[in-house]
């Protein structure tokens, strides 16, 4: 029910996107260029486009209780995204002759005839997307959608043992509760189990942190240590992450034996606590072979478990469990306005709080949504807004459906922008760390940013919009890296409308799957892909990593994936082949994904240069080539591509820039500049770009 509600409002703001689009100056030259007299199909296609956003509102209500709704929905977003692609070709061919690549000497008239028949082609594609849009707006009578105005305000995975007392509330008797547990001795085994078990966002961790962090258990004992589970229960990770929070140094190796040999002996006679946060694994096996270690403790010692599965406490041995329940009304109440009032509407508080009130009430007792809606109305003074929140149908959702409720309500009344950021987030599986730079990158690449009128950059507006979900706690830094980011499980839970492949897993992959993601294995073999035969309409192929270690030191992916594959996802704005270091070459064929933002090649030590056809990327923002050792030069026509705004060129073997550097003037990132002494771009071309930012290495 999440995932149609996020996809329904996900589509609502790219339909912004996609009118933007159709304003642009290259769609509209398209139009009225003298070859076509059908600019009548711009405004058709226009009308029918508004048709539907009127009713869109009534759609993302009905949906939840409408499958047919949910399907109608579906069917817009394809339409909707098949009209953004043409779109987009539309405005490369433009990109294409302001490079200056079409030769207008002998051959013009070749060529001339080529670019009827491409505006021909143009104008038959949009006449069979303007067929399908016609045929969703009759539907939306037989469904009883009507126009609604309705107006919007604007899983993090790791967790760690820090937290922030003053923002706790009415949580001192279950507190105390834990602590005289973990503190008892009843005759037990030397090291026992204590689960605290409750519903998503009650607060297990928040419990958690602040017993772990009290006086007296930290004087009880000897060594503590935290663990963000999550649901990757890895033996090995675990092992190896428990060791390296108990002694304080990282032991590089994957021997489950000798890790765990080594943690036997660190532990063996010493009194020791360790939390297990957020633990989903219910194999008694593969518990017990865990445990291990941790019985030659000194007496005493104990193993908190969190999770949400009153059978994981079976399984993991507890002989203890604390159930813990929502908050009562008026510890509600207070931290509701911790988070809701502050300077901006505390002088509102008074004609805001009966609403306050209710929604406290439908928040049920749950931290998690008292703290998310809290934020989301922190600098909203206008009543009208808060008792839109209060009487949302989203509250309606079937029982059951209350764990995900505080970040579903967080997320329906974001602004458009905002909210495509975020649903683009779903991406990244659970314990998945991203940079926060790259995070907008990728938005960049997709499309997900509007060019402000207020002389911001694109970066810029990313930067604020990560700030917001950040303020509205649907985003979180990790903690031991500030430039990262997580998101709590349940929010990641709300966002997964994005196609995902996990390793080992067989998903289907249908002609809709637009973004993929996948967690690297050492060897990505031709098979794990076959899924994707098919895909075509994809614009994201990323890589990824989970857990603590972020890549893996050398990975490969077979040929077939990169000279069979790839060249027939030809609608990608985002491909990466990043720590794959055993790619010597790329397809040739790689310059007819036309559409490609974004290109992340770094950490490849094979790669020694590009190929030529990859300056027909016309739209390419962003080019990573960061830690490819062995690359000694880029493609000569580069300066052809003057949308790039990003170049990371870091630890290459470049011996020289290429000419023509000086005509890439949206350039923001230039990491490095080689100088030679005869050839190649000269420094004084570097005056010519005068949107460079950060460092550069000459």
């Amino acid at each position: 029910m999440a995932r149609a509600l996020v996809e329904g409002a996900f589509l609502s703001a790219f339909l912004q996107v996609l009118f933007d689009r159709m304003a642009s100056r290259e769609v509209v030259d398209f139009f009225r260029s003298r070859k076509l007299d059908k600019g009548r199909l711009l405004q058709k296609l226009k009308t029918a486009l508004l048709s539907t956003n009127a009713v869109l509102n009534d759609g993302e209500e009905k949906q939840m209780t409408n499958d047919h709704v949910r399907e109608w929905l579906d069917e817009l977003k394809e339409a909707v995204y098949d009209a953004d692609d043409l779109f987009d070709e539309i405005a490369t061919e433009d990109l294409k002759r302001e490079a200056g690549v079409e030769p207008w000497a002998l051959v013009s008239k070749v060529w001339s005839f080529a670019a009827d028949a491409r505006r021909s082609k143009f104008v038959d594609e949009l006449e069979r997307v303007l067929e399908r849009l016609e045929s969703v707006v009759k539907q939306r009578e037989v469904l009883g959608l009507r126009e609604r105005i309705r107006e919007r305000t604007a899983r993090a995975s790791q967790t760690t043992s820090l937290v922030e007392e003053s923002g706790v509330f009415g949580r001192e008797k279950e507190r105390e509760a834990v602590i005289e547990l973990l503190l008892s001795d009843r005759g037990e085994k030397n090291t026992s189990v204590l689960a605290i078990v409750g519903m998503g966002g009650v607060g297990k961790t928040t419990l958690s942190q602040l017993v772990f962090n009290d006086s007296a258990v930290k004087g009880s004992f000897e060594s503590r240590a935290w663990i963000s589970v999550s649901d990757q229960f890895d033996i090995c990770k675990l092992t190896a992450t428990a060791l390296e929070e108990f002694s304080s140094s990282k032991k590089e190796t994957e021997n489950l034996n000798q890790l765990q040999l080594q943690l036997k002996n660190f532990l063996t006679g010493k009194k020791f606590l360790l939390v297990l946060d957020d633990v989903w694994y219910e194999d008694f096996n593969i518990w017990d072979a865990f445990l291990v270690p941790f019985t030659n403790g000194a007496r005493g010692s104990k193993i908190v478990v969190t999770t949400r599965n009153e059978s994981i406490a079976s399984v993991a041995r507890a002989v203890s469990t604390y159930p813990l329940q929502k908050l009562q009304d008026e510890e509600s109440w207070d931290l509701f306005t911790k988070h809701a009032f502050d300077q901006h509407n505390f002088e509102a508080r008074a004609r805001l709080e009966d609403i306050g009130q209710r929604i406290v009430k439908r928040c049920d007792g749950l931290p998690l949504a008292l703290k998310t809606i809290g934020s989301l109305l922190r600098c909203e003074s206008d009543i009208r807004k808060w008792e839109i929140i209060a009487g949302s149908d989203i509250w309606n959702l079937a029982p059951g459906k209350n764990e995900i409720l505080p970040a579903l309500l967080s997320y329906h009344y974001l602004p458009p922008q905002m909210k495509r950021c975020f649903a683009y987030c779903s991406i990244f599986p659970k314990d998945c760390r991203y940079e926060k730079d790259q995070l907008i990158l990728l938005w960049i690449a997709e499309g997900l940013l509007k060019q402000p009128n207020d002389g911001r950059t694109l970066e810029e507006v990313g930067d604020q919009c990560f700030c917001d979900l950040m303020s509205r706690s649907l985003l979180h830094i990790v903690s031991d890296v500030e430039s990262s980011f997580s998101m709590h499980d349940l929010v990641n839970d709300l966002g997964r409308s994005f196609f995902s492949l996990d390793g080992g897993n067989a998903h289907h992959v249908s002609l809709s799957t637009r973004h993929l993601s996948f967690v690297r294995t050492h060897y990505d073999v031709a098979s794990r892909f076959r899924v994707l035969v098919g895909a075509t309409n994809l614009r994201t192929f990323l890589p990824l990593n989970v857990g603590h270690v972020r890549f893996y030191e050398y990975n490969l992916l077979t040929d077939e994936v990169l000279h069979v594959l790839l060249p027939t996802l030809r609608r990608l704005r985002v491909l990466s082949l990043s720590h794959y270091w055993k790619i010597s070459t790329l397809p040739s064929s790689i310059g007819c994904l036309k559409h490609l933002r974004y290109l992340n090649l770094s950490h490849n030590d094979s790669l020694i240069r590009l190929p030529d056809t990859i300056t027909a990327l016309y739209n390419l923002q962003t080019l990573i080539l960061a830690y490819c050792g062995s690359l000694i030069e880029l493609p000569s026509n580069i300066g052809s591509l003057t949308c790039m705004r990003h170049l990371d060129i870091r630890w290459t073997s470049l011996k020289r820039m290429p000419l023509g550097m000086n005509r890439l003037k949206d350039l923001r990132t230039l990491t490095n500049f080689v100088v030679v002494e005869n050839g190649g771009t000269r420094v004084r071309e570097l005056g010519e770009l005068g949107n460079l930012m950060g460092t550069l290495s000459i």
